[in-house]
């Protein structure tokens, strides 16, 4: 079983999937960082020398692979639920949690966070809140097709408390076990990692 976080940027998807997995122990992936890795390029590089099209098509081939594992939390990049055939597999494999979080939070944390201005591209013309506003209101009518689960993370603070990432840990794996009758529970690994 795979279980993969979707949301915009900032919504605390690359927090929150390494609490996950060592709760379950199993591996977690930041698609994102994965992608990198492979292409030995930022996301920043691919978009200004390739173009979106390109990024989205590394994208679906990373994700297309990370879901043949098991036992795995992965922290999908924010667009990974633009492709209809990506967001089929992904509820193949298993849950989906979309963790949503308001346009002032999701603001207020990308101007925090050195790494979306060193590697992410603005993917309009407008860049800043215009830009999440925009696009917000293209993909959550995706990411709502596509969740199993919705998280509310306004509430996770920004300097990435434990107390705060355990509690949105504890609410997610309490909405897993409802919807799969406990059977995420009790499927640990004594070896997993981090995987990145």
């Amino acid at each position: 079983m795979i279980v993969t976080l979707t949301g915009y940027r900032g919504t605390g998807k690359t927090t929150l999937a390494p609490v996950l997995a060592a709760r379950l122990g199993w591996e977690w992936v930041d698609a994102d960082a994965e992608l990198q890795r492979r292409a030995g390029r930022s996301i920043r590089d691919i978009f200004a020398t390739d173009g979106e099209p390109e990024f989205r098509r590394l994208e679906r081939q990373t994700l297309v692979d990370l879901l043949q594992r098991d036992r795995l939390i992965i922290a999908a990049g924010g667009g990974a639920i633009l492709n209809e055939h990506t967001r089929r597999d992904l509820q193949t494999a298993g849950p989906v949690v979309w963790l949503k979080a308001s346009v002032d939070t999701i603001e207020q944390r990308l101007r925090t966070d050195s790494a979306t201005v060193a590697q992410r591209p603005h993917l309009t013309s407008s860049g800043g809140r215009a830009e999440i506003e925009q696009l917000l209101a293209i993909r959550e009518p995706l990411y709502r097709e596509c969740a199993s689960i919705v998280i509310e993370t306004d509430s996770l603070q920004p300097d990435g408390s434990q107390t705060s990432i355990e509690q949105l840990a504890d609410q997610v794996l309490r909405e897993l076990a409802s919807r799969l009758g406990g059977s995420i529970s009790g499927s640990k690994k004594p070896d997993a990692g981090a995987a990145t």
